[in-house]
């Protein structure tokens, strides 16, 4: 599914949330270049916009992108090579839930913005990245998450799971891939559960950062 909607991906991202996916990993940038990270791990890294993101803005950080999906990382070579980023991010292909060529313990930070939600199994996925990560390191999440308030989240089920499969559909010619992907976002679990998730696989100090009334999560956690 996402080999086929590779080549509209990242257009359709920036329209369908209205270029608000910019302003969250953004956000969630800043969380990470805090922490000054040598060397960063971006799970589900797609079409390499976070991984492009974090390079540019830590000095000297080496970033690891891993994805499942061969035409999404196509893409993000093609990205990484125009911005000049050979030198500081490598592309692999792989699943999250083996995560194979990471050494144990051998990055400081581990992202995943928009991908924790297609694990096949959340919690290995997660353990996973815990085993990646040093002593001391964090994790930082962004994803998708049901807001609270009634008529902010009846707004978002009109728009996610009628307008946004339509023009979706009209643009990738994938329609179902984008009656998947807000079916994905009901599925997930809620904050205080996915929290309580990470808490379980070993993470600690959880906190967790509401976005756009609700429709996203920040979750930032410490190993």
């Amino acid at each position: 599914m996402f080999d086929n909607i590779a080549p509209n991906y990242d257009r359709l991202n920036h329209i369908l949330s209205f270029q608000i996916d910019r302003i969250w990993r953004s956000r969630v940038v800043r969380i990470v270049r805090r922490l000054k990270p040598q060397r960063v791990l971006d799970v589900a890294t797609g079409t390499g916009d976070l991984a492009i993101l974090l390079a540019r803005k830590i000095e000297g950080a080496q970033i690891v992108g891993v994805d499942l999906s061969e035409e999404m990382l196509n893409v993000a070579r093609r990205k990484v090579e125009s911005a000049e980023l050979n030198d500081r991010i490598s592309l692999e292909k792989g699943d999250a839930e083996g995560l194979t060529t990471i050494a144990t313990e051998s990055v400081d930070v581990a992202t995943v913005a928009f991908g924790v939600r297609n694990f096949e199994d959340l919690e290995g996925g997660l353990r996973e990245m815990y085993r990646a990560i040093r002593r001391g390191g964090k994790i930082v999440v962004l994803e998708f998450s049901t807001p609270r308030n009634r008529l902010v989240r009846w707004v978002y089920a009109q728009y996610s799971h009628h307008l946004l499969p339509a023009i979706g559909g009209l643009i990738s010619k994938d329609k179902q891939a984008y009656i998947y992907l807000p079916e994905s976002v009901d599925e997930f679990p809620s904050p205080e559960r996915f929290s309580e998730i990470l808490e379980s696989v070993g993470f600690s100090d959880v906190k967790r950062r509401s976005q756009s009334f609700g429709i996203a999560h920040i979750y930032e956690a410490t190993k």
